[in-house]
């Protein structure tokens, strides 16, 4: 083999910016006269929001509204934002082991973030107790119940099993 057949097949060295920039305008070149660009959707229509908005990063966030990214912001905003709105998360839950469930795993990101070493903005959000929440949980739940109109009658005591300690168990059901 000659070094003329080695230099053919070998890419070719982009050693200035301008050599960069010619290979992708005649890149671009040839996708135009194939026809690669044409019947685009939205050939010939504005970039909505150009000329609206002073923000830079108009478009990308243009996009993650189109696309619902989200979560993409630094763990401390993401668990200080999952904080503030924790209890009305967790009364979304039926329960308790999925409200159990939520706050390890939210207590689980919130070490996992303090102990994370890389740049960015220290985090100020506690872990939650486990125990204190549950019976927050179920004290909210109660009274959710008590104010849509299931009083119990006068000398009658009612006991939620959920607000018992212990798991309700199957056998409750012959004990009647």
């Amino acid at each position: 083999m000659s070094d003329d057949t080695d230099d053919a097949q070998s890419p070719r060295r982009l050693n200035s910016l301008e050599d960069r920039n010619a290979v992708v305008e005649s890149a671009l070149d040839r996708a135009i006269k194939r026809g690669d660009f044409d019947d685009l959707p939205g050939l010939g229509k504005p970039l909505s929001g150009l000329h609206s908005s002073s923000d830079p990063d108009w478009w990308i966030k243009q996009k993650m509204d189109s696309e619902g990214i989200n979560g993409v912001a630094p763990a401390a905003f993401q668990l200080r934002k999952e904080n503030a709105v924790l209890e009305d998360t967790v009364d979304a839950f039926s329960t308790e082991s999925d409200v159990r469930d939520y706050l390890s795993g939210f207590n689980a990101r919130v070490r996992e973030a303090v102990m994370d070493l890389r740049d960015g903005p220290p985090v100020f959000t506690p872990p939650r107790d486990v125990e204190k929440e549950v019976v927050a949980w179920r004290q909210r739940r109660n009274a959710k119940k008590n104010d849509t109109g299931t009083e119990a009658e006068p000398g009658e005591q009612r006991t939620d099993p959920e607000s018992v300690g212990s798991p309700r168990r199957w056998w409750h059901l012959f004990r009647r």
